[in-house]
């Protein structure tokens, strides 16, 4: 799940306007994604089986910002820190003491959650067709063109306000399924938002990165 929410990252935008009419769903996501630099929101998220029956809630709030900067902060049931600084991925779980960090590889380019702020990974990184209207949305699929994808497809519901769900369908049928709201774009954020330092006393595993230190001069 911790990897899946970058490739999930990791968010929406062009097709070539040659190859396809737009349709009402992607022209919503046009409209909420030009001149996007940043973005700021709150999530619920939950997690059903193959069978529908929902193993997992959350909530909490999000942030991106052009171009592969991202944070997910998980506020409850429990609290998870997850940060894409641009260079590295870092998860971490207070209750664990513990902090993951990854190499930020070309999985995150993948994560229609990153398409928002980047307007030509659509053409590609995914297959778009337009899926109609249910649920009082207009819904746009992406299906990720990728060798080895990290999910079935992902379906992207727009409201009036722009971006209000998207549904994820994995290799083996669960689907996870968040809500946005409270969406503010191209916010100044705080400076540090995606820098990441491991708290004190904190277990830390992973690609730890090198830090390096000039010499002294005589």
């Amino acid at each position: 799940m911790k990897r899946f929410l970058f490739v999930l990252a990791s968010l929406m935008l062009s097709c070539s306007l040659n190859a396809m009419a737009a349709g009402p769903a992607r022209a919503k996501l046009d409209a909420f994604a030009t001149n996007l630099h940043s973005l700021t929101g709150h999530f619920s998220q939950s997690l059903a089986d193959v069978n529908g029956h929902t193993s997992q809630t959350s909530s909490g709030t999000l942030a991106l910002e052009a171009p592969r900067q991202f944070r997910w902060d998980t506020a409850t049931p429990y609290k998870q820190t997850i940060v894409a600084d641009g260079s590295r991925v870092w998860t971490y779980d207070p209750e664990l003491e513990q902090v993951t960090v990854r190499v930020q590889s070309t999985e995150e380019t993948h994560s229609p959650l990153t398409v928002l702020t980047d307007v030509k990974q659509l053409d590609r990184n995914f297959k778009v067709s337009e899926q109609g209207e249910r649920d009082g949305l207009v819904w746009l699929r992406l299906t990720s063109t990728d060798k080895d994808p990290q999910f079935d497809h992902a379906d992207l519901g727009f409201d009036a306000n722009g971006l209000a769900r998207m549904t994820f369908r994995d290799q083996l049928g669960s689907i996870t399924d968040i809500r946005f709201s409270a969406w503010q774009r191209n916010v100044a954020l705080p400076a540090g938002t995606f820098d990441f330092v491991p708290p004190k006393g904190a277990d830390v595993i992973g690609d730890v990165p090198v830090i390096t230190t000039q010499p002294l001069k005589d």
